[in-house]
This record gives structure tokens, sequence and C-alpha cells, in this order.
């Protein structure tokens, strides 16, 4: 007799049109879907990676797992779950985060998702929050309108990967006028040796409404690379508001290479905030597409580079339109021979008069091996707009340390206290139990970098 809950086997090693076909006849995908993927599949054999950022030679794509099989079907009662999947994410807090104050929870475990779950008084007003695979079934001409239209299939050798395999992820839908007052959350778990994990989101916020959504992703440590290039689009309404808060934690051996976009119409506004931590390499540069007057764009960063790690992240806002406004704030924190690069791009076309723009970074280096580099790009194409950039490169202030070491505060002690200071102004933008957890991983990570 087979064991229900036996490990979840793993297939799908071989990325070719039959891989393609097999998943999405198991998701029971419309021919339109399958069609997608085919032809992303297609882009994918004929781009090549990128040659620049981060070093991709190390990359296994062709030992990858592509799809990993799911012990379970998704559930909606945390009750129902399989106990050894429910054991990982009782550690990451989702039944606890659920009780607390979430307004919606989704939890993917490798290739699927799990869980999912949605208050009742927010379907009643007709918001929609499922994982990927029911959207494009229950709302196909919902989905199909949004789908790959900000971010095509051949806009990277990555997006086509994930068009062509993608599995797992949330679809978001709120009606207009509609304020989601508490965030709706998503964990993403590999819980596999040299897997790729390409999941889907798509968020729809209609003319007026608001809503937050907050996604947080771990991975243990195995000896063999993995693969997480996620694919984000999202659709922000006259008037409406988005905030997308990302918890990063993957490990050292995972490749996080995902792309994330946003197209924001008049009066609307957008907000990204990255916490990024672990992952041996990450590449992640969230955009802002303003398409209507006086449309905003904000990206505030968080990276920690130590030993062994790549971070190669930073912001991309292209202002069309009249009286648009973007902010990029990126602080790094850089340690034992870890790396840390900043990619900003501005880009004002002829009709974005009187656009604003500001563009910030700051990396702070904890010791001689550090290393950092900035590629700011400021394209102005229009004569009555504004843009400004700013970089700062500091070290751990001796005179500072030496005082705090004077008050009985240990060395380690007196660095995590500048480390917490220089982080404060985008800890800040974090729920609070969220701003609990990204200080926690910074002392985490810190741990053994003094001395």
């Amino acid at each position: 007799m087979t064991n229900r809950h036996q490990p979840a086997s793993i297939s799908g090693r071989t990325l070719d049109e039959d891989l393609v076909r097999g998943l999405s006849r198991r998701k029971r995908e419309p021919e339109w879907m399958l069609d997608h993927r085919l032809r992303a599949l297609a882009s994918f054999a004929r781009q090549p990676a990128p040659s620049w950022g981060a070093d991709l030679t190390m990359l296994p794509l062709e030992d990858l797992a592509y799809y990993v099989t799911p012990q379970t079907a998704a559930q909606t009662s945390w009750d129902d779950v399989p106990s050894e999947i429910k054991t990982t994410f009782d550690k990451l807090g989702i039944p606890a985060a659920e009780r607390k104050y979430l307004a919606g929870v989704g939890a993917q475990y490798n290739s699927e998702t799990v869980y999912h779950a949605l208050q009742a008084a927010l379907r009643k007003k007709g918001v929609i929050f499922c994982d990927m695979e029911t959207g494009v079934r229950e709302h196909p001409e919902l989905v199909k309108k949004y789908f790959g239209t900000l971010i095509p299939a051949h806009d990277n050798k990555f997006t086509a990967l994930n068009a062509a395999t993608w599995s797992g992820g949330s679809f978001i839908f709120v009606p207009a006028g509609v304020k989601v007052e508490l965030p709706m959350q998503a964990y993403f778990r590999i819980n596999a040796p040299a897997m790729g994990q390409f999941e889907r989101t798509l968020i729809i916020a209609e003319t007026g409404s608001e809503v937050q959504y907050i996604e947080g992703c771990s991975a243990p440590t195995y000896s063999r690379a993995s693969l997480h290039a996620g694919v984000v689009e999202i659709f922000v309404g006259p008037g409406a508001r988005v905030q997308y808060i990302t918890m990063q934690n993957w490990s050292r051996d995972v490749y996080n290479l995902v792309t994330k976009r946003a197209r924001v119409e008049a009066n609307g506004r957008m907000e990204w905030i990255d916490g990024n931590f672990g992952s041996g390499v990450t590449m992640k540069y969230p955009a802002c597409y303003l398409v209507g007057p006086q449309a905003h764009g904000e990206v505030l960063s968080i990276s920690l580079a130590g030993q062994g790690q790549e971070m190669d992240c930073g912001a991309r806002m292209l202002h069309l339109a009249p009286e648009t406004s973007s902010l990029i704030t990126a602080k790094s924190i850089v340690r034992h021979r870890g790396r840390s690069t900043f990619r900003g791009l501005v880009r004002m076309m002829p009709a974005a008069h009187q656009a604003v723009a500001r563009m910030k970074c700051e990396t702070l280096l904890l010791d001689q091996a550090a290393r950092t580099e900035t590629y700011p790009v400021l394209d102005i194409r229009v004569d009555d707009a504004r843009a400004t950039h700013e970089a700062a490169v500091s070290k751990v202030d001796a005179a500072q340390l030496f005082y705090l070491m004077t008050r009985g505060i240990s060395e380690a002690a007196a660095v995590r206290l500048m480390v917490g200071g220089f982080i404060e102004p985008i800890v800040r933008k974090f729920p609070m139990e969220y701003a609990v957890e990204l200080t926690k991983l910074i002392n985490l990570e810190m741990e053994g970098s003094v001395g």
C-alpha cells in the first residue's frame, strides 16, 4: 500500500516539449496556455544567458528538476495539509500569521501550492486570492487579458523558462473601490536539491482599490545548486495602491533570478519593498512603468552579501506620462568577500513633462575584503523633468564603535547596533512582525562578522 505522505518524487529533468505538454495536461489548462508555454520554450532555447551582471556560469540548467511531483492537492484547511509539509511551514509561522492578522495566506512547497485560504468577508466583496492554476481554470478571461502582457516570455532567458514551466504562484484580483485592509501573504519553499521553482504571480488592482502582498522565501542547504526564477506582474489601476513586500532567505546554493514589473495608471501608487538575504546569487530589479499622469513608483531594498554571495540588485523606473514621480532607495551591507552591485535605471520619455525622480544607494562595508559596485543610469528625454542620484559607501565608524564599547557593549553587539541604524529607514516600512523578522535575519547573518 502506498503512503500518500511519502517524500515527493522528482521528475521533469529533461526540458522538452513532452515535459511542457505533460505539465499543462496535469494542470488541466486551456489550449491558449499550452500554446503560450510552447512558444516560451522555443524562446528559451534561442536566447543566451545574460552576459552582464552576476556570474551564472556555474548554474546547472541541464541538471535541474523542472517539476517536483506534489504529494497532495492544494488545501483550504491547514488541518488537511500533510504532516511533513505542515511541520516545515509551522516553523515559518504560516498558521500563526494567519490567525493573527492576515487577510489571505498561500503556501507553495517545491513546484505546487499546498495551501490557500482567503477571509470570507473579502470573497463577498469580489476579491480573488487563489493559486495561479485555479486562476487560469476558474477565471480564464481575466487571466488571459493580463498574463504575459507586461513581462512577455521573450523578455529574457529566464522569463522564457518561467513561462514554459511555471507552476504555482498567486492570482489576486481586487475590484474597484475595495480596500483590503489586512495583508495577503504567500510562502515559497524549495525543499529538494537541484530543482527549479518557477512560480507565477499576477495581481490586478482595479480603480481606487488597495492591497498589500507579502511573500516569504526559504530553502535548506544542499550540496547541489537550485534555481528560483519567479515572475511577478502587477497592474495598478487609476488611483489604486499596491504594496509588494519580499522577505527572501534562500540558502547559499540557490540562484535567485527574478523578474518583477508593475504598470501604474493615473494617480496610482506602486511600492516594492525588498529584503534580500541568503542565496548564492541574486539578480533582481523590480520595475514600474508609470503610464498615467501623476503615477508614482517606489522601490526600497536592503541586501546583505557575505562569503560566497553576490547580490546584484536595483530597480527600474520608466516615466511615460506627465507629473509622474519615482523613488529608488537601496541599502546594502557587505562583509567577508561578499559582493554587492546596484543597478538603477530611470528613463523619462518625451511625454513625461514635469516628472520627478530620485535614486539613492548606500553601502556599508564591514571589512577590507568586501566589494561593492554601482551602475546608475539617468536617461532623460524631456526638458522640464528633474532627476537626481546619490551614492555613498561607508565603513563601520571606528570612533562610534569605540564609544559603544566604552559603554560596556561588546564589539559584535556594537556592530549590530550600527548596522541596525543603517537599515532603520527601510526596516520601518515593514509591518511590525516582519520588521522584527528582518532584524533577526540580519543579526543571524552577522554572526561571526567581527573578530
